[in-house]
């Protein structure tokens, strides 16, 4: 089911109705309501996954419970690593299994023996890189006692399957959500208000900035060979916006969703296109994914504390097996990869901390320096993006490669530039008001205490008209196939 579909809004009413009015006398009613609006939530995709969510859900729950009582150091670990097993097993047959099979077989190719091999037509789950980070997380810290173990599977199973960050996060940890799930949860009106604020906020981030940005960006990266570099360097500064307007619209939504019943979740994105430097952008972008391999993988592996070539090889680690997390694709390795060249300059100067505060907090506009290194760290980005969105690593070179010639300097030209024109300028109204907003939670979470009444509702009423304008054919969100 899809935030921006009919079908979810007719869907979430009626779950808050009875959550509000019909179970809020009994919390383990309330917790079994949102598992049952989970999985028909998770369920109106395929219903045949269901299963697997189930069965990842039964084996952490066990290994939780057996953890709680289990002291013997072998054995703890022997429960750990089964839960590892099964789940990053889960998620290595759906979404990798095609891939290694056809670069072994490449392989043995290169060097003269043919191997016969079918791949298989299997279906990703959606959402399975995402609810396995969140169980995983819960088995590894119950592991190593941050966190009790659960005996309530009704609460387990609904912090396992929140459908309003089920299928594309935040991934959220157990320790923040879990605990949400005993705590007798009242309605608050404005929570609820800037919960309704948020969702909105996010609605046009997809719908009017994501939607626009991709059918241009479509046209462009699909038909890259007709396209002179000028034109090549606008279709990757729309699929920049698309990928973020999509994303972390998903995850305004999200969040917003979640106020409504009472649950807090953790920001997931903060402005990232306005970050100084890459290590400030990996500080603002997908947090729950970048602090999540952070701690169950850049800590583990030695983190900052040994010599350079340690922090070099931790940082390129991470950034590789984040690129892989995304795609079973070299271009997402590749991309992973540049990012970590990005990052090096920074870590090995020790200035990947410098930026940690909001640019120009106490200031209107920036300064000269900060715009260039904005410009600066976008412009990497954008590049960067370019192998994200490639079908594969010829089409990221070729594409590259065009940019990088005299056609760069022509003017933009392709079927698409009014549309294109447009959207750029709702691109800069977006910009606009994200920074504005850059202080807060997400850029119009403030407005009640910035803006008058009547100033206030009618910038409500003009995005909500904007999105009702500028709505085409219902897309996915782009993070759905990760």
């Amino acid at each position: 089911m899809l935030f921006n579909s009919i079908d979810f809004a007719v869907f979430l009413p009626i779950v808050f109705v009875l959550y509000w009015f019909v179970t809020n006398k009994n919390l383990s009613i309330q917790n079994l309501l949102i598992v049952v609006a989970s999985y028909l939530f998770y369920g109106w995709w395929d219903w045949r996954f269901l299963s697997l969510i189930f069965f990842s859900t039964l084996v952490d729950y066990a290994i939780g419970v057996k953890l709680s009582s289990e002291e013997n150091r072998l054995k703890r670990k022997v429960l750990l690593f089964t839960s590892i097993f099964v789940n990053l097993g889960f998620l290595g047959f759906f979404k990798y299994y095609n891939f290694f099979l056809d670069n072994f077989v490449s392989a043995f190719s290169f060097f003269g023996t043919e191997i016969n091999s079918n791949s298989l037509n299997i279906i990703l789950p959606v959402g399975i890189s995402f609810y396995t980070f969140q169980t995983l997380s819960y088995t590894i810290d119950v592991y190593k006692k941050k966190l009790e173990p659960t005996k309530d599977f009704i609460a387990f199973t609904a912090f396992v399957s929140f459908f309003p960050q089920l299928v594309a996060g935040p991934i959220e940890r157990a320790t923040n959500l879990l605990p949400q799930f005993f705590s007798k949860r009242t309605f608050e009106y404005d929570k609820a208000v800037d919960g309704l604020r948020q969702i909105l906020w996010g609605l046009f981030k997809k719908i009017v900035i994501a939607d626009n940005s991709a059918k241009i960006a479509n046209e462009i990266f699909n038909h890259s060979g007709d396209y002179s570099g000028s034109t090549l360097i606008l279709g990757a500064i729309f699929f920049t916006f698309q990928i973020y307007g999509d994303f972390s619209g998903y995850s305004d939504i999200a969040i917003g969703t979640s106020r409504l019943f009472g649950f807090n979740l953790k920001q997931n994105f903060a402005f990232p296109y306005f970050s100084r430097d890459i290590a400030e952008f990996w500080r603002r972008w997908h947090i729950s994914l970048s602090t999540w391999f952070r701690d169950y993988l850049y800590i583990p592996l030695g983190g900052s504390r040994g010599g350079i070539w340690m922090k070099i090889r931790n940082t390129f680690v991470i950034f590789i097996v984040s690129g892989f997390w995304h795609g079973a694709n070299w271009t997402f390795v590749v991309w992973g990869a540049l990012n970590a060249l990005y990052f090096l300059p920074l870590l090995i100067l020790n200035k990947n901390r410098v930026h940690t505060g909001v640019v120009a907090e106490d200031s209107i506009f920036p300064k000269f320096n900060e715009l260039y290194q904005m410009g600066v760290t976008f412009s990497l980005t954008v590049l960067a993006w370019i192998f994200f969105r490639a079908e594969n690593i010829g089409h990221a070179w070729s594409y590259l490669s065009t940019i990088f010639s005299k056609s760069l300097f022509t003017i933009p030209d392709f079927p698409g530039m009014l549309k294109a024109l447009t959207t750029l300028i709702l691109i800069l109204v977006f910009l606009g008001i994200e920074w504005l907003g850059r202080n807060e939670q997400y850029a119009i979470a403030n407005l009640k205490f910035t803006l008058k009444k009547p100033v206030r509702y009618a910038l409500y009423y003009a995005i909500i008209f904007s999105i009702f304008w500028f709505m085409g054919e219902e897309q996915e969100f782009i993070y759905f196939q990760f």
